[in-house]
């Protein structure tokens, strides 16, 4: 493809040094490695497999300016997704089952991205459907987050290897990370076994919880938004040796969360759920572990959801 398919102010934002922090919530608490995902231009680690994909399908000249991209996604992935179609000159339709936060959709129609609801009570399979029907409508190229290899495979070659860059004595023991389309987790482990780590994996995973009117949307299986179950055929075909998948109480993923945020890392909910797993982890292979999670994305897009509940009930004093 010629460089000349895309006018100059086409250009995609990228920000591959995002810091590698140890964090300890508790005194006598473990101190784990978290990379701060949520650093992103987007907001989330969503950029990562969004240039990736795109990007490579750009270069090869499967996509050409003004065409259509469409993903099934709860939000995340379609936000990221969104914002560098925007930079590509391309148009997206994000297909999300109905339920989903509003800040969510505000965001990708934001970017210029168009949004689709599918049935709510059909879940992420019915925007699966839902976005191939459209694809095949207007010729649209589908990323296919979840079996799509390029996923893992943007944070193998790029992620993984700047954590490495970062830890001290470039060394991890153990890599913990919440599970939607397994992307992060696969590509992690894959890159970090590439450098010679004996690496133990874990999925972290939220417990089912009651049903809440204010839940991310109804195919997850707990108040956790952004953690699929059964979805992904990347995660299901993985070779992990030594996996160990751990639950971890939604309340505890929640409590996490607001006391992570409040130390001044404007994270998610999936960030809680991955902290709290990976101090399990720390706790059972001892000190001096090198134990690597990620903060995935941004509080703002939550801030209609349970875990801001108790702030929006409070009112301000009246001098």
């Amino acid at each position: 493809m010629s460089v000349t398919a895309f006018p100059p102010n086409c250009y995609v934002q990228q920000n591959f040094n995002i810091p590698l922090v140890p964090i300890q919530l508790d005194e006598k608490g473990p101190t784990i490695w978290c990379k701060l995902e949520y650093l992103n231009p987007s907001g989330s680690t969503k950029d990562r497999i969004a240039n990736f994909i795109l990007g490579k399908a750009v270069r090869s000249g499967k996509l050409k300016k003004g065409g259509y991209v469409v993903e099934a996604s709860s939000g995340s992935t379609s936000i990221s997704m969104a914002l560098v179609c925007a930079q590509y000159c391309l148009n997206f339709i994000a297909v999300m089952p109905e339920g989903v936060s509003n800040e969510r959709s505000m965001i990708i129609r934001s970017y210029g991205g168009e949004v689709v609801f599918s049935p709510k009570d059909e879940g992420v399979l019915g925007s699966i459907r839902v976005a191939q029907e459209i694809a095949d409508k207007k010729s649209a190229f589908l990323p296919r987050q979840f079996s799509n290899l390029e996923n893992p495979a943007s944070h193998r070659r790029q992620t993984a290897i700047e954590i490495l860059k970062e830890i001290p004595s470039n060394r991890v023991d153990a890599v913990v990370s919440g599970v939607g389309t397994g992307g992060t987790l696969v590509g992690l482990y894959s890159g970090f076994v590439d450098f010679g780590c004996a690496v133990k994996p874990v999925a972290a995973k939220p417990m089912t919880g009651k049903a809440l009117a204010d839940m991310e949307c109804c195919s997850f299986s707990s108040r956790i938004p952004g953690v699929v179950d059964g979805l992904s055929e990347i995660y299901s075909n993985a070779d992990l040796p030594g996996l160990v998948e751990l639950e971890v109480d939604d309340d505890l993923a929640l409590e996490a969360t607001r006391r992570i945020i409040k130390k001044g890392f404007p994270v998610g909910p999936s960030s809680g759920l991955n902290y709290v797993a990976a101090c399990q982890v720390a706790e059972e292979l001892g000190p001096g572990a090198n134990v690597v999670t990620v903060f995935a994305d941004r509080m703002e897009r939550y801030f209609s959801t349970e875990l801001f509940r108790e702030l929006a009930a409070e009112r301000a004093p009246v001098f």
